[in-house]
């Protein structure tokens, strides 16, 4: 959604009472633009739900959630929305739960289900909303998707997330995006950024990146690499069993790349490794509140966005955001 549409209908009298207080932080135009919005999740987890439920509570205009996965006791440990209760999601898939849910925390968000495969999603498909994010598919889908954003007549913002028990990623491509900045003295100025596809931000040559770039960014990179050379349909779908092959990936990744290998600690490689698709419940609240301030701020075209990764781990203690570049042409 850009900076100029969006905003033209008024609020009804209902909306403006019920998100009084947030209006009074992000101001009319925000919250109208928001109330416009419509935003696709692919993948249902405990961090995507976290992202779910404070769109929902900030007045998004329609959220639609894909994912035919039938819930598994698995699902429990990190997916609040899901109740305890085998009788009531015994059969049905994580978006069907989960949607009828979401539905109960703003009635006047229109939530609903898009069944299908990721992996299949078409343009004309993705020209209904106006906000894409991605979680529990491949690197290959998730490269899809964004491709297919970038191709369509209107900017379509793109995000992944991923959350492996402790730390966790946060991918945003919103292509080119003009936003407002309140300067010192008060006033406003616009702000232009032109962002990499995510294709572009995993081929910048190692060497090239500072020698502070974060180890996750790194980590995060061979890991995904061998689940695709291995070719595994979702994140996660490794075991400690794997981790002599990955190390052994770490290892080609940074000699080809003339990159130090102790710059991605095997301690780190393999903690990944053992969380699987395990993700911690505070951890999830914080990518998911991370992520539904940064959608909100694409959509309101307010404040500065992240540019372009994300990342939090428990053993550092703090987020710390990357902005990694495309390749040098």
């Amino acid at each position: 959604m850009d900076g100029s549409g969006g905003a033209d209908e008024e609020l009804t009298a209902q909306e403006t009472a019920l998100y009084d207080r947030q209006i009074r932080v992000w101001g009319v135009d925000a919250q109208k633009r928001l109330s416009k919005a419509h935003v696709l999740v692919c993948g249902m987890n405990g961090t995507t739900i976290e992202f779910c439920k404070n769109i929902v509570l900030a007045g998004v205009g329609s959220l639609s959630l894909m994912d035919d996965h039938i819930v598994t006791e698995d699902d429990l440990s990190s997916n609040f929305l899901i109740p305890p209760d085998e009788s009531i999601y015994g059969g049905k898939s994580r978006a069907e739960v989960c949607c009828e849910s979401l539905k109960d925390f703003n009635p006047m968000v229109r939530v609903s289900i898009e069944k299908g495969d990721p992996s299949l999603i078409d343009g004309e498909f993705l020209d209904k909303f106006d906000i894409v994010v991605v979680s529990c598919v491949s690197l290959k889908t998730k490269l899809f998707i964004n491709d297919n954003c970038r191709k369509r007549s209107k900017r379509i913002a793109f995000y992944t997330v991923d959350c492996k028990d402790s730390c966790g990623e946060i991918f945003v491509d919103l292509q080119k995006h003009s936003y407002f900045k309140k300067k010192p003295g008060g006033e406003t100025e616009q702000q232009d950024l032109t962002y990499p596809s995510l294709q572009e931000a995993i081929s910048t040559p190692w060497k090239n990146l500072p020698r502070k770039t974060t180890k996750l960014y790194f980590a995060m990179r061979v890991l995904e690499n061998y689940e695709s050379s291995e070719g595994r349909s979702s994140p996660g779908e490794t075991t400690l069993s794997d981790a002599p092959a990955i190390l052994a990936q770490r290892k080609d990744m940074c000699d080809r790349m003339s990159f130090n290998e102790s710059q991605i600690p095997t301690a780190l490689i393999e903690r990944l490794v053992a969380a699987g698709k395990k993700e911690h419940p505070p951890v999830c609240a914080i990518l998911g509140g991370i992520l539904g301030q940064e959608v909100i701020k694409s959509i309101s075209c307010k404040g500065d966005p992240i540019k372009n990764f994300f990342y939090f781990d428990v053993a550092e203690g703090k987020g710390i955001i990357e902005d990694i570049p495309p390749p040098a042409s």
